[in-house]
């Protein structure tokens, strides 16, 4: 599994980037329509959830592939969902921002937990998750009242997330040149000598 992740780095690091620029859309246009802003998260819970599906499924066999098949999946659906119905109100649009927040920090946290083992640092994946779950149960809690509000919520969601993704798609960049450095390889096994 390691060796897969630090092979794909760049996959978490194009998911951090859109999640980054995500957020800083919200944030300089806070009077953003429902409309708009309902587009703008399907599209970016599509393209997410599509990225994590490709990964799944030529990820490793085990727990976290099946974790990562199905909030690729929860993320496909909110997004088509979202991008079918333009219309949503912004209440609803909050409870399907947070409960797809929640499961895919539920996921995320899982991922690091079963990651822990072969990685130093999960704790980064982890607090992806954890933030995410955070942000879910606050728009479960206190539903925001209007566009702006939510525009500059999810906006802050958006670029903690991503952020936390970038940090952790460039450690594992780091650590997997580490071991290819270290003669290990990236599996962390040495290669055979002929």
């Amino acid at each position: 599994m390691f060796d897969l992740m630090t092979r794909h780095w760049w996959v978490l690091a194009v998911r951090g980037a859109f999640a980054v620029l995500f957020g800083i859309a919200a944030w300089v246009w806070p009077h953003i329509t429902v409309l708009a802003l309902v587009i703008l998260f399907g599209l970016y819970a599509l393209v997410d959830g599509v990225i994590a599906l490709a990964e799944g499924v030529r990820g490793a066999r085990g727990g976290p592939r099946g974790m990562l098949l199905l909030a690729g999946a929860a993320g496909v659906v909110l997004g088509v969902v979202a991008l079918a119905w333009p219309g949503i109100t912004a209440f609803v649009l909050l409870m399907l921002i947070a409960a797809w927040a929640v499961v895919t920090g539920v996921f995320e946290i899982i991922a690091a937990v079963a990651l822990r083992r072969e990685l130093q640092g999960e704790w980064a994946y982890a607090l992806t998750g954890a933030v995410s779950v955070l942000f879910g149960v606050l728009l479960f809690a206190w539903p925001a009242s209007g566009a702006v509000a939510v525009a500059w919520l999810i906006g802050f969601f958006a670029i903690l997330f991503g952020a936390a993704l970038l940090g952790a798609a460039f450690r594992l960049r780091r650590l997997g040149r580490e071991a290819e450095r270290e003669g290990r390889g990236v599996g962390g096994a040495r290669p055979a000598a002929y």
